[in-house]
């Protein structure tokens, strides 16, 4: 598999760039992600490396097969696009359209579980950024800058700071992790939920069961 390549970008599309090897001999094609190609415009005629991944592009319905590049700056961004398509009803294609922003600020929409910026990127209706919410939540802070790891903890301790939980809320909350959430997202949803239930006037809930039930009727 090609990994990595090195060579003289040539030309520069808005989904593909085009390096020549040093003797100028051949050249490849690389598609790129929407956001790689305002960064590499300033680069034509110089030598540029990529970090790609290879994959290949079924055609005629499954009857033949073509190699493909896929270029990124990073490894870390190569990471964040194969989590990315792992999501259902993403394939490579429709992956390289939708990333029109740096993988941070997708990753930081998804961190937040704010589908109003998924939607805004190209290729991404109500239905699939929920989706891409659910399967993805709590896997992308890796791919987070710094910059973006603050401003989501400032956010989040502003929000959702969590009080010492009593024993019925920590049972709630043991009982989401169980369910899937992490520990993190099942304290935040239990303190919402509490929170919500205060302001309302409603009785405190004193069983984890009437908890569960005050968190799901809270949403996210």
């Amino acid at each position: 598999m090609i990994s990595r390549l090195t060579g003289k970008l040539e030309s520069l599309e808005a989904a593909a760039a085009h390096l020549a090897s040093p003797d100028g001999s051949f050249a490849r094609e690389v598609l790129i992600p929407a956001y790689v190609a305002p960064s590499l415009a300033p680069k034509l005629g110089q030598p540029v490396t990529l970090i790609t991944l290879e994959y290949l592009e079924s055609q005629g319905q499954g009857t033949s097969f073509i190699p493909r590049l896929i270029g990124f700056q990073t490894a870390r961004d190569r990471d964040f696009f194969e989590l990315f398509t792992t999501v259902k009803g993403i394939g490579n294609r429709k992956a390289l359209r939708a990333m029109a922003i740096e993988p941070a600020q997708i990753a930081r929409a998804i961190a937040e579980r704010n589908a109003a910026a998924l939607v805004k990127l190209p290729e991404i209706g109500k239905r699939l950024a929920e989706t891409i919410i659910a399967e993805l939540s709590g896997k992308v802070e890796a791919y987070l800058s710094e910059r973006e790891l603050q401003t989501l903890e400032i956010k989040s301790s502003a929000v959702f700071t969590t009080p010492r939980l009593g024993p019925v809320a920590e049972e709630a909350v043991t009982a989401l992790v169980a369910l899937g959430e992490t520990r993190g997202e099942a304290e935040r949803r239990v303190a919402l939920a509490m929170e919500r239930a205060s302001r309302t006037g409603k009785a405190a809930a004193t069983t984890s069961d009437e908890l569960i039930a005050a968190v799901f009727a809270a949403g996210r």
